[in-house]
């Protein structure tokens, strides 16, 4: 029994030394003075870089986020761009701080490959896209029988498209890549009848190619593809911060909290948005995280509230476009929610 207790208590040692070992993620940051972002190779509206190298979209501003918190300076973010494939392990290994980069939450990823979801930044879903022009008869996925389709491998999106011709007793022509750069290219050089991947990208990419008035969105949603942002599990302070930060974007835009007023917002009577910009007499919930009490006035400062970002990168105020629709808040029949800050 003497044995059998001091190999429990030899496991539970070894158990805590192997998670403060994997603890301190906001340490580090703050020691080297910046946040090391993962985000794609280039998707519009999500994380691209523009005419003078700047990383701009939602997932890009995400990290801005998170840096603005952190150091109150949402510059403080180092962009590291990722294949589908290198993006995991970039993250494992500790090449970077946050994967911010259009990443579908799964069972999976949550569990056997040590990520830690932070949120649901964006609610998507996989479609497909054609040439309307070389493929005029076609106006439904199902028409796709024997069609030749450009997925990027290592993607969720590549089993959903095996699942969605299998469930619909269909054959097609997987031509795969691994870099995004080569599945776009290969379709504008119409090698591919259709290409899929999440319908945002979708019209993202769109406005890559060629001849984007050529090029129709299908209907057909077929899948679930909830995005957003995640950090390396074992840290639940770092996790912390990145999920409140998720929230407290979306709580400001609740609130009517802006760029434009967030001075005259500081001086606001209401004890909800006191909580929420650290002017709460003896409020301590930025402290709680490791932050500055200010840390949401930081955050909206440098990057806007939710619909900001929204709308910005891939809403009214952006090339795409996109309505909010499933992305409303939820005072608004969408999904997005915010719990309380209190």
């Amino acid at each position: 029994m003497k044995h059998i207790a001091f190999g429990i208590l030899g496991a539970a040692t070894l158990g805590f030394m192997a998670s403060a070992a994997s603890a301190g993620t906001l340490d580090t940051v703050k020691q080297k003075g910046f946040i090391q972002c993962g985000v794609s190779t280039g998707l519009a509206g999500f994380s691209a870089p523009d005419d003078k190298g700047d990383w701009k979209g939602i997932d890009a501003d995400f990290c801005r986020a998170v840096a603005a918190a952190v150091f109150g300076d949402g510059s403080k973010v180092k962009f590291t761009p990722l294949s589908a494939k290198e993006r995991f392990t970039a993250l494992q290994s500790g090449e970077i701080d946050i994967l911010s980069r259009n990443t579908t939450w799964t069972s999976n990823r949550d569990s056997a490959l040590g990520l830690d979801f932070v949120g649901v930044t964006y609610y998507d879903g996989q479609g497909f896209m054609i040439n309307a022009k070389k493929l005029p008869g076609v106006n439904s996925a199902l028409q796709l029988s024997g069609a030749a389709v450009c997925v990027q491998s290592g993607t969720t999106t590549e089993l959903n498209l095996a699942d969605y011709f299998k469930k619909n007793k269909m054959e097609y022509n997987p031509v795969v890549f691994e870099k995004l750069e080569e599945v776009n290219a290969a379709y504008d050089a119409g090698r591919c009848d259709a290409y899929t991947t999440d319908q945002s990208g979708l019209y993202g990419i769109r406005l890559t190619l060629s001849s984007p008035a050529d090029h129709v969105v299908l209907p057909e949603i077929i899948s679930k593809e909830p995005l957003g942002p995640a950090v390396r599990q074992g840290d639940d302070q770092w996790a912390h911060v990145a999920r409140w930060t998720y929230f407290a974007l979306l709580n400001a835009e609740e609130a009517g909290i802006t760029q434009a007023n967030i001075d005259e917002m500081k001086t606001s009577t209401d004890p909800n948005i006191q909580r929420l910009l650290g002017t709460e007499p003896d409020g301590k919930y930025g402290a709680d995280l490791g932050l500055s009490n200010d840390w949401v006035v930081n955050i909206i400062k440098a990057v806007g509230n939710y619909g900001e970002m929204f709308e910005r990168n891939v809403g009214s105020g952006s090339p795409l476009k996109i309505a909010r629709g499933i992305n409303a808040l939820w005072t608004k029949g969408g999904l997005q929610y915010g719990p309380p800050i209190r």
